[in-house]
């Protein structure tokens, strides 16, 4: 295998490492280093390999060319992963600024799961006439604790959640999982699109990205759809 075979499946692996997050890289496992010293090797081993050629039998023309276009595609790469990694760092930055402005203001997001702040969750959620709609709430093990019947509006509803059970014990703050269900006037059910409102108390970086934190409930920034005061 050539010199520029081992750096192009090198590049390949750096893309994908570099592509995942620069956090989790360690300075002494750094593909893109490892990749760059080889790439200068390369040159350097080329250049003596031209001096001290034999004259009379000159290095291939056409493996040269091929060595100088794998090697001129790895410095490429090399040069496309350093820019994706400072994207992705300044990526991040800019959510966490983002998310450090929200802090302590009530924000409006899409979710199958409301946070239970203080004793208090609150569910929004649209009718395009008035029926009758049934709300639940659901445990972390999937058990129902709390089931309220209501008749909604034309428009926009809110309902607020008093973070108690069926039995009147109220339950302790957390994200529960809820299901709003409207009543159609032709005797079926239908599952009604929601959107929870909480207090956002801050922000985490986890597998999936930076997560707005409503107290128990972390939520992604396309979920945001407003922020009040």
């Amino acid at each position: 295998m050539s010199i520029a075979s081992v750096a192009t499946q090198q590049s390949t692996a750096a893309a994908a490492t570099a592509a995942s997050g620069s956090a989790a890289a360690s300075p002494a496992a750094d593909p893109l280093a490892s990749l760059s010293s080889n790439f200068n090797n390369f040159l350097s081993m080329l250049m003596t390999q031209l001096k001290n050629q034999d004259p009379t039998s000159p290095m291939d023309t056409n493996q040269f060319t091929s060595e100088l276009v794998q090697f001129s595609s790895v410095e490429q790469q090399i040069n496309t992963n350093t820019s994706l990694t400072q994207l992705i760092q300044l990526t991040q930055g800019g959510e966490v600024m983002q998310a450090s402005a929200m802090t302590g203001k009530q924000v409006t997001a899409s979710s199958d799961h409301v946070p239970l702040q203080s004793g208090s969750g609150t569910i929004q959620f649209n009718t395009t006439t008035a029926q009758p709609v049934d709300i639940s709430i659901f445990d972390a093990n999937g058990a129902k604790l709390s089931d309220s019947m209501l008749m909604s509006s034309a428009g926009t509803n809110t309902w607020n959640w008093n973070g108690t059970d069926a039995s009147g014990r109220t339950v302790p703050d957390g994200s529960y999982k809820f299901a709003v269900i409207g009543a159609n006037a032709d005797g079926t059910t239908t599952a009604l699109a929601a959107s929870v409102i909480g207090k956002a108390t801050g922000v985490q970086s986890q597998s999936n990205g930076m997560q707005l934190q409503l107290g128990a409930l972390s939520i992604g920034f396309s979920q945001v759809q407003s922020v009040g005061n």
